[in-house]
């Protein structure tokens, strides 16, 4: 069976993807930092019959890091790697001239640095793997200059950055960049709390998009995943 790790799975995408690799019949290492929902999520998975070990931890921790890719190991190895976890570094967000400097720390250690420290880890049994892979969490806010949006929207541009180096030093390996657009998930609620986002899609809307790139393994580079999803529904009704 192929293995994942998804950081961030206990809801909203890093869930719903779960979900999907589960269906599929992957054997899954997810993480997120609150325990009793991540262990719930990893419950209701394993009715699909796959493996699923829950490591609730901070994905800014070293040896939590090495904690999810050992678990990797002991399942087989590693196929895929989802770098979901995100911080906004602050909650609502606010301008440039009000934004905290310790707040933008944190949103560049976990969108960033604790990106490129699990890749690290996870390296030596990627390049092992038939058809490695990993998948940077973007977002339109790395490409777009959007009021209130400047500490997140940095850090996800530094992670497109560290995603297309990545690219070029591992040409054994896919590695995506993927802005999954607007979706209704806690985190935009607790960016933006006044705005109404009930005509957001579920983010299970745009997991297709993220299982496209998994069976048609285009070059590494940066998607967008309701692109993706609407490209296999032009294909589809072509036929």
């Amino acid at each position: 069976m192929p293995v994942a790790i998804i950081t961030g799975a206990s809801k909203g995408l890093g869930r719903a993807l779960a979900g999907a690799l589960a269906a599929r019949g992957w054997d899954l290492v997810l993480d997120a930092r609150t325990a009793p929902v991540l262990e719930e999520t990893a419950r209701g998975l394993m009715a699909y019959g796959t493996q699923v070990v829950a490591l609730p931890g901070d994905v800014t921790d070293a040896g939590h890091r090495a904690e999810l890719v050992a678990a990797a190991r002991e399942l087989g190895g590693l196929d895929l790697l989802v770098n979901n976890a995100s911080a906004l570094g602050a909650e609502p967000l606010v301008g440039l001239d009000a934004l905290d400097l310790a707040g933008l720390r944190t949103a560049l250690e976990t969108n960033v640095v604790a990106v490129l420290g699990l890749v690290q880890e996870s390296l030596p049994l990627l390049r092992g793997a038939r058809a490695g892979a990993v998948v940077a969490v973007s977002s339109d806010a790395a490409v777009e200059a959007y009021r209130t949006w400047g500490g997140y929207g940095a850090s996800k541009a530094a992670l497109d950055q560290l995603a297309a180096v990545l690219a070029v030093e591992e040409p054994g390996l896919r590695v995506w960049a993927v802005d999954p657009g607007d979706m209704r998930t806690d985190l935009y609620a607790a960016a933006v709390p006044v705005d109404d986002d009930s005509g957001r899609p579920e983010p299970a809307a745009v997991v297709p998009g993220f299982l496209r790139l998994l069976d048609e393994r285009p070059a590494s580079g940066r998607y967008s995943a309701p692109s993706l999803v609407e490209k296999a529904r032009l294909v589809e009704e072509a036929r």
